[in-house]
């Protein structure tokens, strides 16, 4: 029965619900709404999915190893607890420190890529301290930033020439909007399960919608210096002419500008309250779908 309910929860988390998501205008546009806590949302659906996936292998591996008592058994008991199996801490110990790895992997190679191109900016970049960013001569467009502890900015000199003063302004904060909200290392999290179970809907789309949900989050980051059509002209005016992207994909103009002028054309639909209660229960659910009891 536990490894059916959890079969079940794979089904719901890994597919139905990703598909449900993504497909839905009406949940996407209350999704959107908040894109900080949608991303919050999405990284929480990964992180019950892989819990449940583990436990659901646990319970194939030693089906006899637990004896489900409900939610009481999650309670805590006088009795001091017996000893555990090695087999009870083994598996997640290594499937933990598997992505873990993964995750180290991702880190050090983008780190490598950011150290690398910070020190070909500090040899042909310009410093603008009046705008906080560096100009880089390059005719192509783009504004980006490289995150990390010397965080920069970064327009090319087409992106300047491209620009009126308020758009770049619109620009450079959008990706101030990145640097302070860390969002490197909440799409390090979903290339982390895109890379680890990418054929999974979840993982496909569920990537792709962090993606889009981080950039909207920084335009909202931006719409404290600037105006939403300010910024709308930036992004309509980086993506006609052809913006390149960033190498660290958080870039002004690199993900979703339709769809994210759209977003800033409207008036934000309220959050379900359902999707705060999403972030904060969804990893807990496995837990509690194993402690069920038998029937």
């Amino acid at each position: 029965m536990t490894l059916a309910l959890l079969t079940l929860h794979l089904l719901l988390v890994g597919v139905l619900l990703p598909r449900r998501l993504a497909g839905s205008p009406r949940a996407r546009a209350r999704i959107q709404a908040r894109p900080a806590l949608g991303a919050a949302v999405w990284l929480a659906l990964m992180a019950s999915f892989g819990t449940g996936l583990l436990l659901a292998a646990h319970h194939l591996v030693a089906p006899l190893g637990h004896e489900p008592a409900g939610l009481v058994g999650l309670l805590p008991h006088l009795e001091p607890a017996p000893a555990p199996h090695a087999h009870a801490w083994w598996a997640p110990v290594a499937a933990a420190g598997a992505v873990a790895a993964v995750a180290a992997v991702l880190a050090a190679r983008a780190a490598r890529a950011r150290r690398r191109h910070r020190e070909t900016l500090d040899l042909t970049a310009t410093r603008d301290r009046g705008r906080r960013l560096l100009v880089l001569e390059d005719p192509r467009p783009a504004v980006y930033c490289l995150p990390g502890r010397r965080a920069r900015v970064v327009a090319t000199r087409g992106a300047v020439d491209l620009l009126d003063p308020r758009g770049l302004a619109a620009a450079v904060a959008h990706e101030h909007g990145h640097l302070r909200g860390r969002h490197h290392l909440v799409l390090l999290a979903a290339d982390t399960f895109a890379l680890l179970l990418g054929r999974l809907p979840l993982a496909r789309l569920g990537r792709a919608e962090v993606a889009l949900l981080l950039e909207m989050a920084a335009d909202d980051a931006a719409l404290t210096r600037v105006t939403p059509a300010e910024l709308a002209g930036a992004l309509c005016a980086l993506a006609t002419a052809g913006a390149v992207p960033g190498p660290t994909g958080l870039a002004a103009a690199s993900t979703g500008v339709l769809a994210r002028v759209q977003r800033l054309a409207r008036t934000p639909a309220p959050p379900a309250p359902a999707y705060r209660l999403a972030a904060l229960a969804a990893p807990l659910l496995p837990y509690l779908l194993a402690c069920a009891p038998h029937p």
